[in-house]
């Protein structure tokens, strides 16, 4: 993803570190061949001691996939329509608001969750959640933001349920025909839904959230009770868990982090506990990471207006 506005976003970092008198930062764009994942790593071994990502969901999991297991931390400018990190870290598109997080000071050491070779902070999913996501066009996003995937979903919601079997930390299998599991580290969707209302990123245990919906009355039924944050969801069992194979008998549309990755008949996803550092909206020991972000927004109005002074 393309920034809209870069001039802006590097007065903004480099007006709001000047603030505190932190240093200019280096600067490391990514390319079609490498999403950040190449250049978080020679931020870290040139001896970086925290990393900005701005960009969308793929490129945000490429540094996280860097920085994991490092004691560098991870600060997110949200870029364009945002992505699935910082709408769990309570960020709009606003790149000041992250600059000043990351000036607060507040830290906290998150797990991620871990598959083949790449890291995720937020979610993995497999199934309608990933045809979702598919079928959102970036145009549709761009214009109308979170709101586009209501249009993707509803190219899918009719079909069929998929046949998986469902292992988790070695136990009996689940057999079960679902239209989508999502494993979650923290609890937020697309648009500040928040599906996995116990989620802890710090617990050493990954969310399963597994949706089987028939028809629309109890897609309706289900995201009724999402949004009124109820107790018990309709269709939607809930297990904690820090080993999980998910296996179908044919390929399944999968995602990571809100980032579509090749369509496959499994999923292997362990934990990694306390693996990422990251820079969060202080209280930072609170495990809604989001917490009274609307604070670091407020004291940004200081960054802002550097950013707007250098512009003249």
């Amino acid at each position: 993803m393309k920034v809209p506005d870069l001039d802006l976003l590097r007065r903004t970092i480099v007006e709001g570190l000047a603030t505190k008198g932190w240093p200019e930062p280096m600067w490391l764009e990514t390319t079609p061949e490498d999403a950040g994942r190449g250049q978080a790593t020679k931020a870290v071994e040139d001896g970086a001691e925290l990393v900005f990502v701005s960009g969308g969901d793929g490129t945000v999991m490429a540094v996280v996939t860097a920085l994991a297991g490092t004691d560098v931390a991870l600060a997110v400018l949200p870029a364009g329509t945002g992505n699935l990190l910082a709408t769990n870290l309570g960020l709009s598109t606003d790149a000041a608001t992250g600059v000043q997080v990351a000036l607060d000071g507040g830290r906290r050491r998150i797990d991620v969750g871990v598959v083949e070779d790449q890291c995720f902070a937020v979610m993995a999913g497999m199934g309608f959640d990933a045809q979702m996501l598919e079928g959102t066009s970036e145009t549709a996003k761009k214009h109308i933001g979170w709101v586009a995937y209501v249009g993707g979903a509803l190219k899918y919601i009719r079909d069929k349920p998929m046949n998986l079997i469902i292992s988790l930390d070695g136990k009996p299998a689940l057999h079960r025909r679902p239209r989508t599991v999502i494993v979650g580290n923290v609890g937020r969707l697309q648009g500040g839904v928040r599906l996995l209302t116990e989620a802890d990123p710090a617990d050493g245990k990954l969310d399963i959230a597994i949706l089987s919906p028939r028809n629309l009355a109890h897609w309706a039924a289900l995201g009724w009770a999402v949004v009124r944050r109820s107790e018990r969801v309709p269709r939607m069992e809930t297990y904690t868990a820090a080993s999980i194979e998910i296996r179908s008998a044919k390929p399944q549309p999968r995602q990571l982090d809100g980032d579509l990755i090749e369509a496959g008949k499994s999923m292997s996803i362990s934990v990694r506990p306390g693996a990422l550092l990251l820079c969060v909206p202080q209280p930072d020991s609170d495990p809604d990471l989001a917490y009274d972000a609307s604070a670091a927004e407020r004291a940004a109005e200081e960054v802002r207006a550097a950013a707007e002074k250098a512009a003249e």
